[in-house]
């Protein structure tokens, strides 16, 4: 799909990922509408990327904040559903509340507004939606139960949602970001990487959104080579890659990341 002078809908685009993804699609001409919790922080992308971009703020953890969004944001040529809460941690260090929250912003949230837009779209024939996964939706480690288990439902969602849609004119992409410095979870936890395993950058993300909906990708991966590797391999010897991971730090990794991002849950 073309996407100049199309409406795009961005979640999440308070965060550093989603400015990215909120600059590269203004650059292809589309009209983009930011959603996040943080009105100041969207005001001021908004006032960036000038031309029709508009803001609506809303906090996909409010279960009538995800109803009411479609019918506050209008037609639209295309979701990127990016909003999500970190979820790093041992399961047993979580609150039943935190555990809520993270399924519903993670998953139910971009499930609820893909069922409610997707119709609109089918209905003009066009369309699409990229679902910002993780390459824990491949891959489950130590410490990554809760995220994973988010990441993994909304790769399984967007796949079964891209069958359902073959023939309508609307596609459904799903990206798989690694660790991404300079901004997001990751980079937020400020947390250090074993050597040898690298990093993708926000705009690489951006590019991988922007190439799926101009391109109709299923699935694209954004991470060095052998952290997608590692995820392909997981799928055939889970047990294996996880004796793997853990002799290279995995578990050290978990951990930082959990006391990184634990006030963010």
């Amino acid at each position: 799909m073309d996407l100049a002078g199309r409406t795009v809908l961005v979640t999440g685009a308070s965060g550093g990922i989603g400015k990215a993804i909120a600059r590269a699609l203004a650059a292809r001409g589309a009209r983009v509408i930011l959603t996040g919790r943080r009105a100041d922080v969207l005001e001021s992308l908004r006032a960036e990327l000038g031309g029709d971009a508009s803001v609506v703020e809303a906090d996909l953890a409010d279960a009538t904040a995800v109803r009411e969004l479609p019918g506050r944001v209008g037609p639209i040529d295309a979701l990127v559903a990016n909003a999500a809460l970190p979820a790093s941690g041992r399961v047993d260090s979580f609150s039943p509340g935190e555990i809520d929250r993270a399924l519903d912003v993670n998953l139910r949230a971009p499930i609820q507004l893909a069922r409610a837009l997707a119709p609109g779209m089918v209905e003009r024939g066009r369309g699409h939606m990229v679902f910002v996964s993780s390459l824990s939706g491949k891959i489950a480690t130590g410490g990554s139960a809760i995220y994973s288990a988010t990441k993994f439902g909304l790769r399984a969602f967007a796949a079964g949602l891209r069958e359902d849609l073959l023939g309508s004119g609307v596609g459904v992409t799903t990206v798989y970001p690694g660790f991404i410095s300079d901004a997001g979870m990751f980079a937020e936890a400020e947390v250090k990487l074993p050597p040898g395993v690298g990093t993708r950058t926000p705009e690489a993300v951006a590019d991988a959104v922007v190439r799926g909906i101009e391109q109709n990708k299923g699935e694209l991966e954004v991470a060095p080579l052998g952290l997608r590797l590692g995820a392909r391999l997981w799928g055939l010897s889970p047990a294996g890659v996880g004796l793997v991971q853990r002799r290279l730090g995995s578990l050290k990794v978990a951990d930082a990341l959990a006391r990184g991002q634990r006030d963010k849950r």
